[in-house]
């Protein structure tokens, strides 16, 4: 089982404006790797080792505090929409068992006068790790211009204007999700680290993949294991996106399973950002994408903030 199977591009043969060419071959891998995988690794980003690890490390002073001091940053009836969210909450839809870590959520900051301020909620900041704030915004802030080149690339792909995502997503509810899996002490645990399951958001850009344990379901229902390089960043489609696309690009089911033996003693760090529409974006299937061949799969659209609320309740978040 070969984990290259999922492509990894390089996004500069789509940002660099020297060559047309190589970018309309980027666009056609692009999307190809979508509609096959629901998955691709993306590198050339733009984002350093420097800056990543530098979030790293605020991330990891956070999660070593006492959990006392932890759960102050817990914002009850919050949905886990921004601050801490303790172990053992979070539970994949449909799973028996909840996931084996703890995280973090960074949410967008707009202005407590702006008309989604009711569904997007000011941040929290752990005042015990002062230099959080700076770190992990600025670390928001960068994903979410590598995510705005990724839709920019799929949506050439699928005969729109490479703005078109632009004004739909530039208040988007999006999300930077700091992940600590705590070591596994126990053997035999029915639990695994992040339960089978597919992503809400319109894409998802994870940050420290390198570390094993990521899988990815393929066509066939194999299970095929994705542990990309240090400079790459792995991007996957959510079921926002698939909805509108109406499957053309499929929101692929992956998992984060326990390593064997020793290595299940050892901690991982992740860090997804999920990048989400504007909450009043309606998501209804792209007449491009609706086809003969290709039926419109959903006949009621629905409002991006009411779809995340739906999905929120179905994995125990609300």
């Amino acid at each position: 089982m070969s984990q290259t199977r999922i492509p990894t591009l390089d996004l500069r043969r789509f940002t660099d404006p020297s060559s047309q060419i190589d970018r309309k071959a980027f666009v056609a891998e692009l999307g190809n790797a979508y509609r096959e995988w629901g998955f691709a690794g993306i590198r050339g980003h733009g984002i350093s080792q420097e800056q990543i690890a530098d979030c790293y490390d605020v991330f990891q002073r956070f999660f070593a505090l006492p959990e006392e001091v932890k759960r102050k940053y817990h914002v009850e009836g919050g949905g886990g929409a921004r601050g801490y969210t303790p172990f053992g909450v979070e539970t994949a839809k449909g799973a028996q068992h909840y996931d084996l870590k703890e995280f973090w959520h960074v949410g967008r900051e707009i202005p407590r006068d702006s008309k989604y301020a009711p569904v997007m909620p000011p941040n929290v900041w752990p005042a015990e790790v002062p230099d959080f704030r700076e770190k992990a915004y600025g670390l928001y802030q960068a994903l979410d211009a590598v995510g705005s080149r990724v839709l920019g690339a799929l949506a050439l792909h699928i005969d729109l204007p490479e703005d078109w995502f632009a004004d739909k997503t530039d208040c988007g509810n999006s999300i930077l999700r700091p992940i600590h899996y705590p070591p596994i002490t126990t053997p035999d645990v029915p639990n695994e680290r992040a339960g089978a399951h597919e992503d809400i958001n319109l894409i998802t850009l994870l940050v420290g993949a390198s570390a094993e344990g990521l899988e990815v379901l393929s066509h066939s229902g194999e299970w095929v294991p994705f542990t990309a390089d240090e400079d790459t960043i792995v991007v996957n489609i959510g079921d926002m996106l698939q909805r509108l696309t109406n499957h053309v690009y499929p929101s692929t089911t992956h998992r984060v399973v326990n390593p064997p033996g020793e290595r299940a003693r050892q901690p991982r760090y992740s860090t997804p950002f999920f990048l989400h529409p504007n909450p009043d974006f309606v998501i209804d299937p792209l007449p491009s994408c609706v086809t003969e061949d290709n039926p419109s799969r959903y006949p009621e659209p629905i409002t991006a903030q009411g779809y995340l609320e739906e999905r929120l309740r179905e994995i125990k978040l609300k």
